[in-house]
Formats: structure tokens, sequence, C-alpha cells
């Protein structure tokens, strides 16, 4: 932080403990009509405020405290906090992509059926047990991997639709690797389009070894795993609400779920293209 205090800016800085204090830190930032915000934390918090700012001539700056930091390494940000702060200073401003369901904003991916309900579940074994993130993880993913239920949805995009029983649905901000040693990483954020992934009427057993082609990075080579790349989705279910996981956090949604993206609306501080092909 003492490279930011040191620069020529004028730097308000704001210490917060809680996700509401952050928010709330960056909403008296917005009233000061700031120009750059700058926000510690990993994706959650990183979401969290990007969501203000959407639409803004405001650009955000990022310092990733986080565990996996995702954001960050996507859109070229050094995972050094000392590094990060200096790009702050020297970088400069790129719109990208944000993706949204039911009015709720995401800059990773949003999902349904699976995930939310591990992190539901590890949320609640950090708070009972005090166990750390990676052990909350593991013995959530196991737990409901052997009790899920497959979710009947109905996904609506472009000439298609498709009536099935899924039990994962995820929906990226831009598209995502699914080969090799990169896995999980996307090349750029500014392609304007959402990538829609899932599988139908998936058994247990497929699902580990699924998740087993996903660490060897041949996910995509699986024939029961279908990819699309959608600017806009609507997923329709019986269920009165529907658990949606959004860059990490967990909400509760009314269907129809209607997703879209908004094409280069946010405003980040990042490396010169040469440096990094967002």
């Amino acid at each position: 932080m003492e490279i930011l205090r040191n620069s020529n800016s004028e730097v308000d800085l704001t210490v917060s403990n809680t996700g509401k204090e952050v928010i709330t830190a960056a909403k008296r930032a917005i009233s000061k009509e700031a120009t750059v915000i700058v926000v510690g934390g990993g994706d959650g918090t990183v979401s969290s405020v990007a969501a203000l700012l959407v639409g803004t001539d405001i650009h955000l700056g990022v310092l990733p405290l986080g565990t996996l930091n995702h954001f960050a390494k996507d859109t070229g940000i050094p995972t050094n906090i000392a590094e990060a702060a200096a790009l702050i200073i020297s970088g400069e401003a790129r719109a990208i992509d944000v993706g949204e369901v039911n009015g709720r904003y995401f800059i990773n991916n949003a999902s349904l059926g699976i995930y939310p309900r591990i992190a539901r579940k590890r949320l609640n074994q950090q708070s009972e047990f005090g166990w750390g993130k990676w052990t909350s993880f593991t013995h959530a993913a196991l737990a409901v991997l052997f009790v899920y239920r497959l979710l009947k949805v109905r996904l609506r995009f472009g000439d298609e639709d498709i009536s099935s029983r899924v039990p994962f649905l995820f929906v990226g901000n831009n598209q995502y690797i699914m080969e090799g040693f990169r896995v999980g990483a996307r090349d750029r954020l500014d392609g304007g389009v959402l990538s829609l992934y899932f599988v139908r009427h998936s058994g247990r057993f497929r699902l580990f070894v699924l998740a087993f082609r996903a660490l060897v990075g041949r996910l995509s080579q699986a024939k029961d795993f279908e990819t699309r790349l959608v600017e806009e989705l609507m997923v329709e279910s019986h269920r009165n609400s529907i658990h949606v996981g959004c860059d990490g956090e967990v909400c509760e949604m009314t269907p129809p779920l209607n997703f879209r993206t908004h094409p280069k609306s946010l405003w980040i501080i990042s490396p010169p293209p040469t440096a990094n092909a967002v």
C-alpha cells in the first residue's frame, strides 16, 4: 500500500473486516466521485465491488488477496501484492464484459446444481467446526456427491430448446479453457459471450470420471459434456426457487433465470494488451 500512498494520486484508505463494510466503503467512494476504486480481497469481494461499477466510468483496481484469485489471473493482474499495486499506478484501463443473471452481476461465473450446494455446506462447516476452506470444501463435496439429486431444467438459447435433468449447470463470463494445463482459465474477457457447460443425466460414478478428466485437462473430450457459446440464456424450472452460485457467493433466485452478457461494461486497470490478451 506504500506504493499507492507514495504515488502522486490522492489515496483514501479504508480497512474493512466484512463484505458489508467493503460495499459501504465502495459506495462512499462512488458518492465522492472517485475515478479509481481499488479493492483488496478474493473473487467474491472483487465481484461485489465490480457490480457497483458496471456501466460507469470508474476504473477498478484489484489487489488479489484471496485463495485462488481467478479474476486477477485471467486479466493478467499479478498475484504478488506489491506488483499488483504498482500496476494500479502504471497500468491502463480496459473495458471487459460482465455476466448477469436476474439482476445479479458476475465477473467469473454462475452455477446451478451441485456447486452451490457444496458451497453452502462448506460455509456451514467452516462456521460450525472452524475448519479451513479446503478441508471444508473436500468434506462438503464428498457429502453432496453421495446424496445429490438431478436438477430438471429447460434451457432456451438461440434456436435451441433443451429439456433435461442435469447435475450441474455452469455459465461463464466468456469462454473457459477445458483442455491442457490451463483448464479453468480464460484467454479473454471481452469476447461478448457467455459460455454454457452442462452434463445430461449423469450418475455419481460418471461425475467422478468427469472430475478426473477435468484434473487431467481432458474434460472437453467427454461425450456427455456439452458446451455452448451464447449471448443470452433462459433457464426454466418447476421449482419455486433455485440456489445460484455467483463468483463463489450463493443466493436464492426465482425461476426463470435469465442470463445475459454486458459487453465491455466494466473498466479495470490491467497490463497492456502486449502483456495480456484479455
